[in-house]
């Protein structure tokens, strides 16, 4: 069957954990779906797990889904919220939709501890700073 379904890349989409901060300032971090490419995406499902061990006992999180209809081109959607006390997991977020009729199905993998200030860069479209991952080829 999986055979069966065909697939093209787009190599312009990206997850990012970006922080924010509340009305009390206080920082809230959240994951969001970057489309840079030209092309408007349907049907748009990003499941989110994490996985791992922390203070030497393994940890696994429930898989949550999400459901887009729809993300424009050169567009972003905020997916869900991330608490710190998962950044020394991997946390996992697998993105399918539809691209002018194809299916396209791509794996983001933040690294235990890579989710921090210290690997900030600007995000485009957001303009604001976090940690990207872009589509691999």
């Amino acid at each position: 069957m999986l055979k069966d379904i065909q697939t093209s890349e787009i190599p312009s989409i990206a997850i990012a954990a970006i922080q924010e901060f509340n009305e009390n300032q206080i920082p809230e971090w959240y994951i969001y779906f970057i489309n840079y490419s030209s092309i408007h995406l349907k049907g748009v499902l990003i499941s989110s797990k994490g996985w791992g061990e922390i203070n030497g006992e393994e940890k696994e999180t429930s898989v949550l889904r999400h459901f887009l209809d729809q993300v424009d081109a050169m567009s972003y959607t905020k997916v869900e919220a991330i608490q710190p006390e998962v950044f020394g997991l991997y946390n996992q977020y697998w993105m399918s939709a539809y691209a002018n009729e194809n299916m396209i199905d791509f794996k983001f993998i933040f690294e235990p501890n890579t989710i921090d200030e210290i690997n900030f860069e600007m995000v485009g479209l957001i303009n604001q700073k976090g940690i990207i991952l872009y589509a691999e080829n």
